[in-house]
């Protein structure tokens, strides 16, 4: 499988946007905007059907498939997803979608049978014939997608260090909880979820988040994702880890899927590295080469990220939400280190999180004027090479290329960072993204003065 060609390979920028749980029509309402802040692709919650209902359903339900081939769910149908598409691609913005390929819903509460969509659905679809076929992506409506003998054998994980407990028992929410089906990967089912991407490809998706990838064997990946299917698309799998090699989640499930696929993946093990750095207040030097020591994916694979929409919302993350200025320096970094595609996440205030100012938090953080300032700065020095200028316990410093340069102070106190200037840049302009603060070159170095836990992403004008 060689998943190389693909837009992450594209000399252009690539900052995606996570429209965690947006409504399709408000992110074509939205799309101008987003690509105005530098942002080049959009990842939306799942297209599919799912639960439906008159006011609000939870977020998690719309990771729980009822149905691959129509989209009909909290967020909009197929129309809307479709307009969507081109509202985007019409202002150079690519869509990416989560897809659920691991388990379907849980609807055990009301009724003890296996068939997908279930009898209800499948009879308002002739009910209502006409609005179906226009949503419906492929397929024959009139018979279920899927029926008990697309299941494995139903059991709750207990043993979250079992792989094969996890890749092929039931997520669940306890002992009491029935969980979510989970599929085999058949040759019948394979097939069903690879019509669904082509029919997403065909709809003008450039991308795809593997929801759940921890669960589903690499057999199944594999099968999923020939070849021809993964030609033109930027894929990338979540597989949650607690940190890197050294951490026994890494080598039963990340590193696998690294080692047999050549898809992406979030790049947990970096997350921890800054979490560490910035919210524990460890050695800054830690961020110098973090792939060296196992700490980081290798660049061309990594979706790098200062928190998922996973963190703040389920309690078992929430301890690594990070504090809003560590969040900040994560962020800087993520935007000003070479290699990797970062993803800056947005949400309609999901998990009612307040910032310092008592506002949803992560509501309106993709168009703050610090994110727009660091996406800026990205996209100007983009493909240009990291070196390090400067490294202490506290204080880190690089250049990218001869466009750019990265001060961090992660220090509880202020520090002036001594930076010596390339040959040939006694003359240029140096001027920070973040404040509008321009450096006077002085014997061959600008003096940097930052506060404490605080950053300077300088661009170089010549």
């Amino acid at each position: 499988m060689n998943n190389l060609h693909n837009d992450q390979k594209c000399s252009s920028t690539n900052v995606i946007l996570h429209a965690f749980d947006w409504r399709y029509e408000e992110v074509s309402q939205q799309a101008e905007k987003i690509s105005t802040l530098g942002y080049r692709s959009v990842l939306v919650s799942p297209p599919q059907k799912s639960m439906k209902k008159e006011g609000e359903t939870k977020w998690w339900q719309r990771y729980q498939p009822q149905d691959y081939r129509v989209i009909d769910n909290q967020l909009g149908n197929t129309s809307d997803f479709t307009a969507m598409v081109a509202a985007l691609a019409a202002v150079g913005i690519r869509t990416y979608v989560d897809i659920v390929f691991n388990h379907m819903a849980n609807e055990s509460a009301v009724r003890d049978d296996l068939t997908y969509p279930c009898s209800t659905s499948l009879a308002e679809y002739q009910a209502n014939r006409s609005y179906f076929e226009q949503q419906k992506l492929f397929g024959d409506l009139s018979q279920p997608l899927f029926t008990s003998d697309d299941f494995v054998e139903a059991f709750g994980i207990k043993d979250w260090k079992d792989k094969w407990q996890v890749q092929n028992g039931r997520i669940t929410g306890g002992p009491h909880d029935p969980g979510l089906p989970t599929l085999r990967s058949s040759p019948y089912v394979i097939k069903q979820q690879q019509q669904y991407i082509q029919a997403l490809k065909d709809l003008g998706v450039k991308g795809f988040r593997i929801d759940a990838a921890k669960h589903m064997s690499i057999e199944h990946i594999q099968q999923v994702w020939t070849d021809d299917l993964a030609q033109g698309v930027h894929i990338f799998g979540e597989i949650i880890t607690d940190g890197g090699v050294s951490k026994e989640e890494y080598q039963l499930f990340l590193q696998p899927y690294l080692e047999q696929t050549s898809l992406a993946a979030y790049d947990f093990p970096l997350f921890h590295t800054l979490y560490d750095t910035f919210q524990n207040n460890q050695s800054i030097r830690a961020l110098i080469n973090p792939y060296c020591y196992g700490e980081a994916l290798a660049k061309s694979r990594a979706i790098t990220f200062a928190i998922t929409h996973d963190i703040p919302n389920n309690d078992v993350f929430l301890p690594l939400v990070m504090s809003e200025v560590n969040e900040h320096l994560t962020h800087v970094y993520v935007l000003g280190r070479d290699g990797g595609v970062p993803l800056i996440y947005s949400d309609k205030n999901t998990s009612n999180t307040l910032s310092a100012n008592q506002q949803p938090r992560w509501q309106d953080a993709w168009q703050s004027k610090p994110l727009q300032n660091m996406i800026r700065f990205h996209n100007a020095v983009h493909g240009t090479r990291m070196q390090n200028v400067l490294a202490t316990d506290e204080q880190l410093a690089f250049y990218r290329g001869d466009k750019g340069i990265v001060a961090i102070n992660n220090a509880n106190e202020a520090a002036v960072l001594t930076i010596p200037v390339l040959s040939g840049h006694q003359n240029a302009k140096f001027i920070d993204t973040l404040t509008d603060h321009s450096f006077t070159v002085k014997n061959a170095t600008i003096n940097v003065k930052l506060q404490a836990k605080s950053a300077a992403m300088i661009l170089i004008h010549k």
